[in-house]
């Protein structure tokens, strides 16, 4: 279904690559953490450090414990020698676990802060990007993968904390090793080893997996959603749609279920590897200890503290391998995180440039061309030259894919020309402040938005940072008639616009379409773009609306238009004619109703509908 595109994966993974971009990604988790919550990350490592110097001190203490015990002697004279280090192991003890407590408690405060800086900067970058990245398939992919990155980086923090834990704990039993003999410490390493080897093979292939299938993963979810949407509910019952989807969400999941099949007998085959070499180093690691008592080169005490060492070590190895497992498979999706931030860098909505003219007389596009990534059969617009006189109705009349769509986005600055110029007056928009662009513009489009939230908030969303008054939002309803639609709502602009949550209510299309109008309004950009503005009201609604409009322009506002009902643009002031992404025919509309050309045609097809007679009713 066109879904299954698993190609260009973001995988340097390499047993050596994971290996050596580990402290980088590692590195980047901790500065998060950092800018997060200083002193929660101060506290962190403080703890986590003491714990593992604690653990140090507990071996030798349990070495001099054991060493005391088993010297020649009254046994309670070995026990009085063995006191002080079974207070030190004691008070080694009651220190561990206030620092676990508080590692506990600072990790618990930063995991949160975290979770929530990288989620802001993630939307952030979204937000700020140009329209065309959002439309891009390679790079909505990365968004995929690299929403996963903000709870990733939350994730780090505790793994991160248990991995440094496991770190100075093997050190400290390792350094203990070295001292009672060196040549058990090369052994305690090739114990984990394999085990390190396992674990880092399974997470490389469930992260290639994870790339492969996100999109097909998502196709899955697409599929539950349309089951039980609102909107699709009507004709999944009356066309019986349902068994249709059903039957190809069966596909979609047993094709899934096959792939996690796949990397379950490929885990179990690698951990039996891992298992056999690290059975192979624990008995040689236990042979050489036994080794080393039977040659008398250890005494019995610092073979016990051994044994206890490598217990610890091995656990330490164990946990170690473990979290850096996990640490390394959760870096993977920072690591999508950190190449969003930068691709979204570079694809973002730049920032500053010329001033536009303060009172433009007109807006020139010349010889503009546009095409769509991925479109190679015809450009958008090609090649077109037209003029756009300020203070004036302007309308943009086509059929369906003549490019008038295009072009009024690219006058808002949503794209950027692939050749030719949009120039104001004297200033190309290219090189204008884009911010300072759009300000000056109003849209409503053919599929804006429907926000689920109360009418009020759809009016006003119209210009955020602006002030809420009463007063603006009374007069953004009553220049777009939609005083009625308000009236009729159950709290009237305090209404929720969302019926699938509880008190919602849901608005016609004609409705909305008025409420759209209010949000234009409330907007009050000097040029207003509409697009189809009448495409779900009736006869008498759709006249009232075009006078609403001819009102605005009538006040100084610039109107763009859009709409294939051309008795509608007669009050234009200006007609330009788009076909196949090409300037056909501009003038009035009278003038071009007696050319003759492509706008005369459609307007009489439309009219016909009209004045056409039904044939005469057969006799008897």
């Amino acid at each position: 279904m066109g879904w299954s595109q698993h190609a260009d994966a973001f995988l340097e993974l390499g047993f050596r690559s994971m290996i050596t971009r580990l402290p980088s990604l590692l590195g980047s988790s901790l500065a998060l953490a950092w800018q997060a919550d200083r002193n929660a990350a101060r506290v962190v490592l403080a703890a986590e450090g003491g714990r593992g110097l604690a653990q140090a001190v507990g071996l030798l203490a349990v070495n001099s414990v054991l060493a005391r015990l088993m010297t020649d002697g009254p046994i309670e004279d070995r026990l009085r020698e063995a006191v002080p280090a079974l207070v030190t192991m004691a008070v080694v003890l009651l220190l561990g676990a206030l620092l676990r407590a508080a590692s506990t408690y600072a990790t618990g405060r930063l995991e949160p802060k975290v979770e929530r800086l990288a989620t802001e900067r993630y939307l952030e970058r979204a937000a700020s990007v140009e329209l065309a990245a959002i439309e891009d398939h390679a790079f909505h992919k990365l968004l995929d993968t690299a929403q996963y990155g903000a709870s990733a980086s939350r994730r780090m923090i505790a793994h991160a904390t248990r991995l440094v834990n496991a770190m100075i704990s093997l050190i400290a039993a390792a350094g203990v090793l070295t001292v009672l003999h060196p040549a058990l410490l090369p052994l305690l390493m090739t114990m984990t080893l394999p085990s390190a080897w396992g674990a880092l093979t399974n997470a490389r292939r469930r992260y290639e997996s994870f790339h492969a299938w996100v999109q097909h993963a998502r196709a899955g979810y697409l599929l539950q959603g349309l089951l039980t949407e609102p909107s699709a509910a009507p004709e999944i019952r009356l066309h019986g749609v349902g068994p249709f989807l059903l039957r190809h969400f069966r596909a979609m999941s047993e094709t899934a279920e096959a792939e996690q099949a796949r990397l379950a007998r490929l885990a179990a085959r690698t951990g039996l590897i891992a298992a056999a070499w690290t059975g192979l180093a624990t008995v040689a690691t236990y042979a050489t200890l036994g080794g080393l008592l039977l040659a008398g080169a250890m005494a019995l005490s610092v073979a016990g503290t051994a044994v206890i060492a490598i217990r610890t070590g091995s656990g330490s190895l164990d946990s170690l391998v473990l979290e850096v497992n996990q640490l390394h498979e959760e870096a993977l999706f920072v690591g999508d995180l950190q190449r969003l931030y930068k691709e979204a860098a570079e694809r973002a909505i730049p920032v500053g440039g010329a001033a536009l003219p303060e009172d433009p007389r007109e807006i020139r596009f010349e010889n503009v061309t546009f095409s769509y990534p991925g479109d190679a059969a015809r450009p958008a617009l090609d090649e077109v030259s037209l003029t756009l006189p300020l203070g004036r109705i302007i309308a943009l009349v086509g059929e369906n894919g003549s490019g008038k769509t295009t072009l009024v986005k690219m006058l808002a600055g949503l794209y950027e020309p692939d050749g030719g110029r949009i120039m104001w007056d004297g200033v190309d928009a290219a090189t204008a402040d884009r911010r300072e662009l759009a300000e000056r513009i109003a849209m409503v489009a053919q599929d804006f938005k429907r926000w689920p939230f109360t009418a009020r908030v759809n009016v006003a969303v119209g210009r955020p940072a602006a002030p809420l008054t009463e007063e603006r939002l009374g007069s953004a309803v009553a220049q777009a008639g939609a005083e009625d639609v308000v009236a009729d709502l159950p709290r009237g602009l305090d209404t929720l616009l969302a019926r699938n949550f509880s008190g919602g209510h849901e608005l016609s299309g004609g409705q909305w379409q008025r409420l759209g109008i209010a949000r234009a309004a409330y907007r009050r950009g000097s040029i207003l773009i509409v697009d189809e503005p009448t495409a779900a009201l009736d006869a008498r609604a759709e006249l009232e609306v075009f006078e609403k409009i001819r009102a605005l322009a009538g006040t100084g506002q610039t109107v763009v238009l859009i709409t294939h009902r051309l008795a509608s643009v007669r009050h234009a002031d200006l007609v330009h004619v788009l076909e196949q992404g090409r300037l056909v025919e501009s003038g009035t509309p009278d003038e071009l109703l007696a050319s003759g050309g492509i706008y005369a045609e459609l307007y009489g097809l439309q009219a016909e509908q009209f004045t056409a007679r039904l044939p005469a009713p057969k006799a008897g």
